[in-house]
């Protein structure tokens, strides 16, 4: 039996989840299954929105299965990484008894899912070395051990730190947990990354899911377009926990657009423009007198301490300039998180900070 198999919800094993009147792949003209509308709405003039959409929509997991090089069958579509992150705590954790590790700081949305469904999060710090903000793997492995946790959440590259970790400790942590944990490494960030995706990896671990998007790179984060990769039994299972209908038809259309040959070379002129912008916003913030640290970082954002961070983040709002303020996460009492815009964006950014700069001075 799979590591999967063996930490699915007892009482999910007989689940089928709930099956809509497009779970099937039947044909007809006459569609009289599913209580729609026999007309269409006067503001949708093709009049595609009265049908309800595909469950997984098999055009567009073809397409990303193609990007991803991974197997239609190991890939889960759904609204964003938020809903694969959500389906796997309700698959895979107990509620009241169940565990996830994190190593703050890092995206929130692991443990806001987590302690919506009463699962403990067991917290293993990010350690702050001369290198970064660096993930302790040995120690998650450890605490999921010792806390009997089912879901290890590794954030690569990491939001807000910028980390990026290597293939050899998430192997480790793979190996180190089989039959124990799945490790859960969330992509989110990885096409602007030195490191390629982590998916080849899927095939040979049944205790691993990859997530992805294409909110970040591919620039349609109000399209909601999540993916999860793992093998095929694992995706069969999650799928039970997910909504019947997760992506909406008109979002399908615009990613199936956005994997076009023209516009996947677009996406992938943007992602080294933001690369080399990255580059240049760190060498010129890192001059600043009022910078304390400016972060190694693999993702379209830089985590910057600030000798006075409520003065820098004050400036930046006074020239109409919005950045993360970080000061609420844990070893980031300093820090603001600045993404990586376009390069007119990044120097209003720093030029907004030059009045601080010159108080600190």
């Amino acid at each position: 039996m799979s590591t999967a198999a063996d930490l699915l919800r007892a009482d999910l094993r007989e689940f089928a989840g709930y099956k809509s009147a497009r779970s099937d792949r039947i044909t007809g003209d006459v569609w009289l299954n599913a209580n729609e509308s026999a007309w269409a709405n006067e503001g949708d003039a093709g009049g595609a929105c009265r049908r309800y959409p595909e469950p997984q929509p098999l055009a567009l997991c073809q397409r990303l299965a193609e990007l991803y090089d991974v197997a239609p069958d190991q890939l889960l579509v759904g609204r964003g990484s938020d809903e694969a992150i959500d389906v796997l705590v309700r698959a895979f954790c107990v509620p009241g008894q169940g565990a996830i590790v994190t190593a703050p700081p890092v995206f929130g949305m692991y443990a806001v899912c987590a302690r919506l469904h009463g699962v403990r999060v067991v917290e293993v710090p990010l350690i702050d070395t001369a290198a970064g903000l660096i993930s302790d793997i040995d120690a998650m492995a450890e605490a999921a051990v010792a806390n009997g946790a089912s879901l290890v959440f590794v954030c690569s590259p990491g939001n807000p730190s910028g980390e990026l970790v290597g293939m050899a400790s998430i192997v480790r942590l793979l190996q180190r947990l089989q039959n124990r944990a799945i490790v859960v490494v969330d992509e989110a960030y990885v096409e602007y990354a030195p490191q390629s995706s982590l998916a080849s990896l899927v095939s040979e671990h049944d205790n691993l899911v990859i997530l992805r998007t294409m909110s970040k790179a591919h620039a349609l984060a109000s399209a909601r377009i999540g993916v999860a990769i793992a093998q095929p039994e694992l995706i069969a299972m999650i799928r039970r926990c997910q909504a019947p209908y997760p992506l909406p038809g008109p979002a399908v259309v615009l990613a199936l657009q956005a994997l076009e040959p023209a516009a996947l070379a677009a996406t992938a002129a943007h992602v080294e423009e933001a690369k080399t912008e990255r580059g240049r916003v760190q060498a010129a913030l890192e001059t600043m007198a009022g910078v304390g640290r400016v972060y190694p970082s693999a993702g379209n954002f830089l985590l910057v301490r600030f000798g006075d961070a409520e003065g820098a983040y004050r400036a930046l709002l006074a020239s109409g300039v919005v950045v993360r303020d970080m000061r609420a996460m844990p070893q980031l009492d300093n820090a603001l998180r600045i993404t990586i815009g376009s390069p007119e964006d990044n120097q209003r950014m720093l030029a907004a900070l030059r009045p601080a700069e010159d108080l600190a001075a």
